[in-house]
């Protein structure tokens, strides 16, 4: 029996106003509300604890960190999955008064050891099996790091518990949290968080997805990400709702978790629907307690099916860790379009001129027939204080702030009827041709290709000066034990009438495994930066030919030579995650 459906709140400029004027202001005091709730706050396998233990608990971890506290900023950088030690030493942080800086398990190396660096994180929390992956590159003394799996762990905790928390929370203003941007399109960047601004945040969440003490979060996007913190676990204290605690997502895990701890609630990224869907359904599919769904970069179909197979509402919503600019989706609008700009002052800038982009003209086969002139980078003219800065770098913060306008990085397309439409992050536009092309409609219409769970659309460098566009698949079910099908690919994009003749890939890639950031997002960098320097089999459409042909060594070698005669290489190199993920 199809349960009724949940209805996602609104919320209006008057209650982000209230969220932002009236207590709880800091994050301290967000868990410091929770010291004497008896209800269930945390469950992990077969372990549960109420709110008032884990505050408990935090209050002892935050004694250790304020015996640890030097001069200067105080930091802790949290290196762990989605354990529960890792909510408690969120919260720990929070009450000692210093900042949590999340980082990314998925960096390796210099990288991670830069995060650290650049970050000026005091102490490292984290497990010895995380240390690994800094390697020789250890930017922090030994005696300032807390190993979790060390003989003395509990001994410190427990040495610590007493120590006297700060008389008084930290200002509202200041710094509670630095969060990476997800790296998928540049490297990834430390955004600062206010304790304002992200408590304000975590009470619209609460009343965009109406949650109390009765909803169960499952927490399986990682913590080291904006999704994880500010759509689950800071919602999840303000809520008084249960956090179910995952290490790292599993499609094949979701629906036996949901059912088993109740789940009521699950936000996700990227591809993390479709890898759902991908598993096998079965006839009872619908009998779960999930609710509501919420995320970002899912797509229109995804999004529809996941709904129907699970009986549960979903929102894909338009999101980036930086903030700047909203845009929301009401049930009415068609599927696939970003929405509309809550502020009336978000603008489409051709980024070269500072003009606002034209009116979008589409043909009655839904084709954008004016892409130059109507694809341009979202901006907002006046909430540009929303972005509240890049840690420790002015570059990046001098690109994102230009001539008094917030400068989103993302491109879209605006219709007649004012809805915006998503056509890919800016560092993604590809040029064939002399026709700009966003990477997101092209997707769109991958996505439809049977068998296909991700696709990923990205520019390789032409030898006529503009790009070649190429697209990597990633196969599942018989699509996949069948093998992919060249002829069978072309009629598909000849029968799709929203696809234009320059959104023809003239690559192919097929690949068992997408390359992901930590996030779930594709890496599209790494896909960049191998062209067709890979083992993994390619199909291509020679000079005047519209038929793909498999790729050879002998023409991958003949491409790559060319492009650099003709000074056309673009010297990108894969993350050192990626290059070790593939290995």
């Amino acid at each position: 029996m199809t349960r009724a459906p949940f209805q996602f709140g609104q919320v209006t400029g008057e209650d982000r106003q209230r969220f932002v004027s009236t207590p709880p202001y800091t994050l301290a005091e967000v868990i410091r509300a929770r010291a004497d709730d008896m209800h269930v706050g945390m469950r992990y396998q077969d372990e549960q604890w109420t709110y008032a233990e884990m505050v408990a608990a935090a209050t002892n971890r935050a004694g250790l960190l304020l015996q640890m506290q030097q001069p200067g900023p105080f930091h802790v950088g949290i290196l762990l999955e989605n354990l529960p030690e890792a909510n408690l030493w969120f919260a720990a942080t929070a009450l000692a008064g210093a900042t949590i800086v999340p980082l990314n398990l998925t960096r390796r190396g210099a990288e991670l050891a830069s995060d650290i660096a650049m970050t000026d994180c005091q102490v490292l929390v984290t497990e010895a099996r995380h240390l690994d992956h800094l390697g020789q590159e250890t930017p922090i003394a030994r005696e300032r790091i807390i190993d979790l799996t060390a003989a003395d762990y509990a001994l410190r905790i427990a040495a610590a518990a007493g120590t006297p928390l700060p008389a008084s929370d930290p200002d509202p203003l200041d710094t509670s949290l630095l969060g990476f941007t997800s790296g998928s399109t540049a490297g990834p960047k430390a955004c600062i968080f206010t304790h304002r601004r992200l408590v304000a945040r975590a009470r619209v969440m609460v009343q965009i997805l109406g949650l109390t003490a009765d909803d169960a979060i499952y927490e399986v996007m990682p913590l080291f990400h904006n999704t994880g913190v500010a759509m689950c676990w800071l919602p999840g204290w303000v809520a008084g709702s249960t956090h179910v605690m995952r290490p790292k997502f599993s499609a094949s895990a979701f629906l036996p978790d949901v059912r088993r701890y109740g789940v009521t609630f699950f936000a996700y990224v990227g591809k993390v629907l479709s890898y759902i869907l991908a598993t096998s359904e079965g006839d009872d599919d619908t009998d779960n307690g999930l609710l509501r769904a919420m995320g970002v970069e899912g797509s229109a179909p995804d999004v529809a099916r996941f709904a129907e197979r699970f009986d549960c509402a979903v929102r894909d919503a338009y999101g980036a860790t930086e903030g700047g600019i909203t845009v929301h989706r009401t049930p009415d609008m068609p599927a696939g379009a970003l929405g509309r700009p809550v502020s009336n002052t978000t603008r489409i800038v051709n980024p070269d001129s500072g003009r606002e982009c034209a009116v979008a003209e589409l043909d009655v086969r839904g084709r954008l027939l004016n892409p130059d002139e109507a694809i341009g980078e979202m901006v907002e003219r006046a909430d540009v204080a929303s972005f509240e800065g890049y840690y420790n770098n002015d570059a990046a913060n001098a690109e994102r702030i230009r001539d008094g306008l917030y400068w989103s990085g993302d491109l879209a397309y605006r219709d007649q009827d004012g809805l915006y439409w998503f056509a890919g992050r800016g560092a993604d536009m590809i040029r064939v041709d002399g026709e700009n092309l966003g990477t997101a409609p092209i997707e769109a219409i991958l996505d439809r290709y049977p068998g296909v769970v991700a696709s990923a659309a990205y520019a390789t460098p032409a030898v006529n000066g503009s790009d070649d566009l190429m697209v990597c698949l990633e196969l599942v079910g018989d699509v996949a034990q069948r093998g992919f099908d060249p002829a069978d690919f072309r009629a598909f994009l000849d029968a799709q009438p929203d696809l234009s003749p320059k959104m023809v890939p003239r690559f192919v890639r097929v690949t068992e495994s997408m390359p992901m950031t930590g996030t779930s997002k594709i890496d599209r960098r790494t896909l960049r930066a191998e062209r067709w320097a890979t083992d993994e089999p390619i199909w291509w459409r020679p000079e005047r030919s519209d038929t793909f042909v498999a790729l050879t060594a002998d023409d991958a070698s003949a491409l790559a030579a060319e492009v650099v005669r003709r000074g056309r290489d673009w010297g990108v190199t894969p993350s050192q995650t990626a290059q070790e993920a593939r290995r």
